[in-house]
């Protein structure tokens, strides 16, 4: 596949011109992109988690909203409202901040339950509704969302059903000491993000999104994401395992990395290096693992380690 190779490429460089010493992260967020995903950032505040949404946007030529969750919000503030019109008598309907290509929910769990629900729709259908009449979200269209996994108070923990329907959770995590001394100058003068040009059309994402879907995944690599998903429902150490979303999305986001990597077919690799981002925000840890402070990340390696790759039993 080296159509979408060379555009992931070019992606990839062009946001790593702006966020440094993040190769991992910045890949997951384009294979997000490639899959018609929605991507989870979770980090600390200051490790550019509302730069890398930006990026993104001016490298494909994409409108950017950016939406700052605070518990006052409301669900209008979001999708929209209906306002009459004294002049013709009807009502118009003023697209609210979620009508672009790409939306930044910046700290996600601070609106409360209610507002993180108008959500759901738009993340799920591409789609929002509003007085009975529905509108269509633009295409590509990619949900960005940030939340800080240290300081809760104040905060309204997403529910399993929202969690579930973003494709990849990431973090960015700290610079090494060479990248943020980097980083400090290239800054030094203007950010980089001043400069930055488009180098991927939207027509040309959207044909690669389409393409994404033709890798090649064989029956048993079938077989072994649904091993991986079904050890996750019965894990001793987990109370809920991951849904058949999980499957489909571990299933996608692998087809993306082999199409990044020039290849028309999936390798265990693939499903392997996408599993941790893919599926560990999908489980629930039961009470007895918490207690031991057991991360879910560890889990899902630990049935990485567990479950048999297909055709490893014929090298032994």
């Amino acid at each position: 596949m080296p159509d979408i190779a060379t555009l992931a490429e070019r992606l990839i460089q062009n946001v790593e011109t702006v966020i440094v010493g993040k190769p991992d992260p910045v890949r997951l967020t384009v294979i997000g992109l490639l899959c018609q995903g929605h991507v989870l950032i979770e980090d600390v505040p200051g490790t550019g988690k509302t730069v890398l949404a930006k990026t993104l946007a001016r490298s494909i030529g994409g409108s950017f909203h950016r939406i700052q969750f605070t518990p006052d919000m409301l669900p209008s503030d979001v999708t929209g409202v209906s306002i009459f019109n004294q002049k013709n008598r009807e009502f118009e309907f003023r697209p609210g901040p979620v009508m672009a290509q790409i939306v930044l929910i910046d700290e996600i769990n601070r609106a409360t339950p209610k507002t993180q629900a108008a959500l759901l729709e738009a993340m799920e259908e591409r789609q929002i509704t509003v007085d009975g009449s529905t509108y269509d979200l633009p295409r590509p269209f990619l949900v960005l969302a940030t939340q800080n996994p240290i300081e809760y108070e104040g905060t309204f923990p997403l529910p399993e059903a929202q969690l579930d329907r973003f494709l990849l959770r990431i973090s960015l995590g700290y610079p090494t000491t060479h990248d943020e001394i980097r980083m400090i100058g290239e800054q030094q003068l203007a950010h980089p993000l001043d400069s930055l040009q488009p180098v991927v059309g939207i027509p040309d994402l959207l044909d690669a999104q389409d393409a994404v879907r033709r890798v090649e995944v064989a029956p048993e690599l079938r077989r072994y994401i649904l091993d991986l998903v079904t050890a996750t429902r019965r894990h001793p150490e987990i109370y809920l395992g991951a849904s058949p979303r999980g499957s489909l999305a571990l299933f996608r986001t692998a087809q993306a990395r082999a199409a990044i990597l020039r290849r028309s077919f999936v390798l265990p690799d693939d499903i392997k290096a996408v599993a941790v981002p893919t599926l560990a925000h999908r489980i629930l840890i039961g009470s007895a693992a918490r207690i031991r402070d057991v991360d879910a990340r560890s889990l899902i390696q630990d049935i990485l380690n567990t479950v048999p790759v297909p055709g490893s039993e014929a090298g032994r």
